[in-house]
């Protein structure tokens, strides 16, 4: 809306988006407030929340869609929780034709959500951001290391949800 809002010449359709995008402002606000009352309201999910932030790259808004999202996790071994978060690899093939592996399937705002946080955590100085420069080094394409990072990322987190024990470098 603010895109259409920008090309827009007519002041008429102008002032409209302009009230459409004050409601939409105001809807995004209230349901954040509501999202956080309903983290605190519960012991659990602050808890979770406040482990699973303690990873680097995840924030706020990366641990609330896990906890909401992937509630199995830390009950689960890496490989599932993999597979329920779309990181897991699939193979392409058919008889004697051997395809390239990728990622597909499982819970889409979840992988999302982890390949931003991927991003975030390949920038620090922490055993993420070495892994994704190694796997750069090694020459591997850019999108490929980033789900490599958030596959492993996943992986901490599970362990950190399932030990109830923050991050550690």
């Amino acid at each position: 809306e603010r895109t259409r809002r920008s090309e827009e010449n007519d002041p008429l359709i102008a002032a409209d988006l302009d009230r459409h995008l004050a409601w939409l402002d105001t809807a995004v606000a209230d349901l954040d407030r509501a999202i956080a009352a309903t983290i605190r309201a519960s012991q659990t999910l602050t808890r979770q929340a406040a482990l699973l932030r303690s990873a680097p790259g995840i924030g706020p808004v990366a641990a609330t869609v896990l906890a909401a999202h992937l509630p199995e996790l830390g009950r689960i071994d890496a490989k599932a929780a993999a597979a329920l978060a779309g990181l897991a690899p699939y193979n392409n093939d058919s008889g004697a034709f051997r395809g390239k592996r990728s990622v597909r399937g499982g819970r889409t705002r979840v992988r999302q959500a982890l390949y931003m946080a991927a991003l975030a955590a390949a920038r620090s100085n922490t055993v993420l951001g070495r892994f994704h420069q190694r796997l750069r080094n090694a020459g591997k394409p850019p999108k490929l290391v980033l789900i490599a990072v958030a596959r492993k990322l996943l992986t901490i987190l599970n362990a950190i949800i399932r030990n109830q024990t923050p991050f550690v470098q």
